[in-house]
C-alpha cells in the first residue's frame, strides 16, 4: 500500500466539461461558494446541494475564519441569506464560544433577519417538538439581544410578517434587555400586537389594490396618485425604487415626479447608502428601455450615473497599465443566478468586465466562446456596453476555449500587465477535446509569461463549483471570486502585496 501519495495529483480534479482542473483549499473553495451564490430565504429548508457543501467546508476551516467570511459577505458583499446560514452553523458545531454571538451581532442589519436565523436555527438543529425554538443557545440569544436593541418601531413594523418565526416569538426567545425606559415601550408594543402600521409602498398600494372603482380609468388615477404620493413621501427605498421602475413609468405620473425619480436614481448618497449588487442595476435597465415611455432615455440615464457612482471610490489600474478583459460567453454562463432570477452568470461577468473597464486607460475587451474576439468600446458606458455585449452573444460561439485569449497575445506579440478572464470556471478545449495539454490555460500561461514576464493573470470565479482551470498557485495567477463590486478590493489588495483572501481575513469581530 502507498502511503506517501503526490499531493500534485491530489489537487487535480476533472470539471464538468471534462477538462482538467485544479481544486480549491477549503477556505478558498468556501469563499467563492459563498461570493457566488444568493441562496434563498428559504433554502435551508430543502436540500439544496450549495448549502450542504458550505456546510462541509464550516467543518474543515477554522471556526475564526467562518465567521469573518460572514461579517465580510453581510457587510461588503451585500448578501443576506448567507451569512445567515454561516452564523447559524457555527453555533450548531461551536456552542457557547463567543464567536458565535459576534457573529450574530454583526450580520444582523435587518430585523426580518433575527427571525430568519432563528428559522434556520429551528432547521439545522432539526427541532420537531411543539417548542422548536426551546433550549436556545445562549450565544445566540446574546447576539441577537445586541440586534434588537438597534432597531426602531418603524424598523420593527415593516418586518413584523405572519412567517413561522414571527417578531414576538423572536422577542419571547431572545429576551433583549432594553437600553431605556422608551426601549420597554417598544418591546411592549411588540408583545401587544399594537406596533404603528408603518407607511411603506407595499402597505399603501395594497390597501389601494382592496378598493373597487366605478371604471378603468379612475383606478389608473388612484394608481397614478398613489404613486406620485409615495415619491413625495421619500417612503419608497432604492431598491424598491429600482425594482418599480417599469410600474412608476406605466402608471404615467407627472414630469415633475419623473424628475424626482431620476435625481434620486443618481443622488451620490443615496446611492452609496443603497449598497445596491451591480446587476440590480442591469436588471432595472433591461426593464426600462423596453419601455415606450417619454422618460425612457432619462432613467436609462440616471441609472448610469448610479453605476459610475456606486464604484467612484474603487481604485483605478493606472495610466501606463495595460489590461486585456475577457468575458466568457458558453453556454454555461446563461444559468440564472438563483430560481427566480432573470440575471445570468453571463450577465455579471459582461457587467463587472464593463466596470474594470470604467476605470483603466489602456485596456482591450472582448468575448470568448469556440473564439476570442476583441470588441473595442468607449470606456464611458456601462450599461449601455453590456448592452451592446449582450447583442452580439452568439458571434464567438458557444464553448469555453479561454486559452484563446493568451494565444492570440502571443501570436501578436503583445505585452500586457493584467489578463483578466469573467469567467464560470468550466473552461475546455473544443478543438481538440481535451486531448491537447497544449490548448489550455496553464500551457498559454506558461508561455506568455516569456514574453510579459510581469504581467499577471486575474481569473474571477462567478460560479463557485470549487475548481479553477489553472493553479492559483502558478506564477502571478490569482483566483478572486463574487458578484459586487468589491472584488476589485480584493484585486487591490494582490496588488499591495496580499493574497486573495487577505480582506477576509482582516476584519475584526
Amino acid at each position: 500500500m502507498k502511503f506517501n501519495h503526490n499531493t500534485k495529483a491530489a489537487n487535480t480534479t476533472i470539471n464538468h466539461q471534462g477538462a482538467k482542473a485544479f481544486l480549491f483549499t477549503p477556505e478558498m473553495e468556501l469563499y467563492t461558494a459563498v461570493a457566488t451564490t444568493l441562496l434563498t430565504d428559504a433554502c435551508y429548508e430543502k436540500a439544496d446541494a450549495r448549502l450542504k457543501r458550505m456546510q462541509d467546508l464550516m467543518q474543515k476551516v477554522e471556526p475564526q475564519f467562518v465567521a469573518k467570511l460572514a461579517v465580510y459577505a453581510r457587510n461588503k458583499m451585500y448578501l443576506r441569506t448567507a451569512p445567515v446560514v454561516m452564523a447559524t452553523e457555527l453555533a450548531k458545531l461551536h456552542q457557547g464560544d463567543r464567536l458565535v454571538s459576534k457573529t450574530i451581532a454583526g450580520i444582523v442589519q435587518r430585523p426580518d433577519e433575527i427571525m430568519e436565523l432563528l428559522a434556520c436555527y429551528q432547521a439545522f438543529n432539526k427541532r420537531t417538538a411543539t417548542k422548536k425554538l426551546n433550549r436556545l443557545s445562549k450565544q445566540v440569544q446574546k447576539g441577537l439581544a445586541v440586534a434588537f436593541n438597534r432597531f426602531d418601531e418603524y424598523q420593527f413594523a415593516k418586518y413584523n410578517r405572519s412567517t413561522t418565526v414571527k417578531l414576538k416569538d423572536a422577542l419571547f426567545l431572545v429576551h433583549p434587555k432594553p437600553k431605556d425606559d422608551a426601549q420597554q415601550a417598544l418591546f411592549n408594543k411588540i408583545v401587544a400586537d399594537t406596533l404603528a402600521t408603518p407607511y411603506t409602498w407595499e402597505t399603501e398600494l395594497s390597501a389601494l389594490g382592496q378598493q373597487s372603482y366605478e371604471s378603468e380609468a379612475v383606478k389608473k388615477a388612484a394608481i397614478k396618485a398613489k404613486w406620485e404620493e409615495l415619491i413625495d413621501s421619500r417612503k419608497l427605498g432604492y431598491m424598491a425604487l429600482l425594482r418599480n421602475l417599469r410600474n412608476i413609468m406605466q402608471a404615467e405620473v407627472s414630469g415633475e415626479h419623473m424628475q424626482k425619480v431620476t435625481d434620486y436614481l443618481s443622488n451620490e448618497n443615496a446611492v452609496k447608502q443603497s449598497k445596491q449588487l451591480p446587476f440590480r442595476f442591469l436588471s432595472a435597465y433591461t426593464e426600462v428601455k423596453q419601455l415606450q415611455s417619454f422618460y425612457t432615455g432619462a432613467v436609462m440615464n440616471a441609472l448610469e450615473a448610479a453605476v459610475q457612482i456606486s464604484i467612484q471610490n474603487m481604485e483605478g489600474l493606472g495610466n501606463d497599465t495595460r489590461v486585456v478583459i475577457a468575458c466568457d460567453t458558453s453556454g454555461s454562463m446563461m444559468q440564472a443566478v438563483s430560481p427566480k432570477s432573470v440575471v445570468q452568470l453571463y450577465d455579471i461577468g459582461l457587467m463587472l468586465g464593463m466596470l474594470l473597464q470604467l476605470k483603466c486607460r489602456q485596456v482591450q475587451t472582448g468575448m470568448f466562446g469556440d473564439t476570442w474576439k476583441i470588441i473595442p468600446l468607449p470606456t464611458n458606458n456601462v450599461l449601455a456596453n453590456v448592452e451592446t455585449l449582450r447583442r452580439r452573444n452568439g458571434e464567438v460561439g458557444y464553448s469555453t476555449n479561454g486559452y484563446l485569449v493568451l494565444k492570440d497575445l502571443i501570436d501578436r506579440k503583445q505585452v500586457a500587465d493584467k489578463v483578466m478572464l469573467f469567467t464560470d470556471m468550466q473552461l475546455w478545449d473544443s478543438n481538440t477535446g481535451n486531448a491537447s495539454t497544449v490548448n489550455t490555460l496553464s500551457h498559454q500561461w506558461k508561455q506568455y509569461k516569456q514574453i510579459a514576464p510581469d504581467a499577471k493573470l486575474y481569473v474571477f470565479d462567478l460560479a463557485g463549483r470549487g475548481q479553477a482551470p489553472i493553479s492559483p498557485k502558478e506564477n502571478d495567477v490569482y483566483v478572486i471570486a463574487g458578484w459586487s463590486d468589491k472584488v476589485f478590493s480584493v484585486l487591490d489588495a494582490i496588488e499591495n502585496g496580499a493574497d486573495t483572501l487577505s480582506e477576509i481575513r482582516s476584519i475584526e469581530l
